[in-house]
């Protein structure tokens, strides 16, 4: 390989990155026409906009974006949606990476506090691939960067009796949120939470993604809990759901019930959409109590 062609080549972060984009326009988490910007993707990776303007490249390459003149990228409303793993840049992704890490922390194979020498000193990955994986779940609340040198594993509701107890608290929370009188939907969110939902269901075994649905999870609760209008409970909802990632990554993982989780979520969705908040209601309760139980019995 010339020079050239080794400048040129994308790197493990740039390729992560693009990857992940892929994956949310792919799913429906980003809807055609929605605006991307490198400043408000860096912020949101927790990355410069150096490897996020060439992740842009790669997936407008997919013709998955369309570039305009003074205005940027945005989500092309051509997009052929639903399959990912077509449309994947070649090259390293995180998504195997950050399942061994759930894994292994679960398997009491990590300790609560790593630098990065020592996660490179047990997986044989480039540098730059391994602080985007990192990056990637301190975005999901599972891990977090210290003050100093080092990360730090967020705790989990591990046990049993703490599982009971955050299922109980949040159907007070969440089900009491839906039936707040400042409650109000937002109908555009709303639709582009029914669209990504049903994407997701409409895909192949092969197409499907874990992680996609663990993000587009913890999405739709914080989304309705916003509806509150009450920041106690969209603070409550966004506590709970730091704590349980750990635990529901691992439970889902391994005893997947996606599917009929967002089948409950549209449910849930066809009612607000309805105007009915008592049914709403009702069906979260009915939905977290389902969850509650699963997770218990995997404990």
């Amino acid at each position: 390989m010339t020079k050239t062609e080794k400048t040129n080549r994308p790197s493990p972060l740039q390729l992560d990155l693009a990857n992940r984009l892929i994956q949310q326009i792919t799913t429906g988490e980003l809807p055609a026409g929605t605006h991307l910007t490198e400043e408000g993707l860096a912020n949101q990776f927790d990355v410069s906009r150096t490897p996020v303007k060439a992740a842009l490249r790669l997936v407008a390459a997919q013709e998955l974006l369309e570039y305009h003149v003074n205005s940027g990228y945005f989500v092309s409303t051509n997009a052929r949606m639903g399959k990912a793993a077509e449309m994947a840049v070649d090259g390293v992704s995180s998504d195997t990476l950050y399942l061994r890490l759930i894994d292994d922390r679960t398997n009491n194979l990590l300790p609560d506090t790593m630098t990065e020498t020592d996660f490179l000193a047990r997986y044989s990955v480039p540098r730059s691939l391994l602080r985007g994986t990192l990056v990637r779940m301190a975005a999901d609340g599972l891990i977090e960067k210290r003050r100093g040198q080092g990360w730090n594993f967020s705790p989990a509701i591990g046990s049993p009796e703490l599982m009971t107890e955050s299922y109980k608290f949040r159907i007070m929370v969440e089900c009491g949120g839906l039936l707040e009188n400042a409650f109000k939907i937002d109908a555009a969110q709303l639709q582009n939470s029914r669209l990504a939902h049903e994407k997701l269901l409409s895909q192949t075994p092969a197409e499907y993604s874990t992680l996609a649905f663990l993000s587009l999870n913890a999405a739709f609760h914080e989304m309705l809990a916003r509806f509150s209008n009450n920041r106690f409970v969209l603070q409550a909802v966004q506590q709970q759901n730091q704590l349980r990632r750990l635990s529901e990554h691992i439970a889902v993982h391994h005893a997947p019930r996606q599917l009929d989780s967002c089948k409950e979520h549209l449910q849930i969705i066809q009612a607000l959409e309805n105007d009915n908040r008592e049914w709403a209601a009702a069906l979260m309760r009915h939905h977290l109590s389902i969850a509650r139980y699963q997770l218990v019995d995997e404990a």
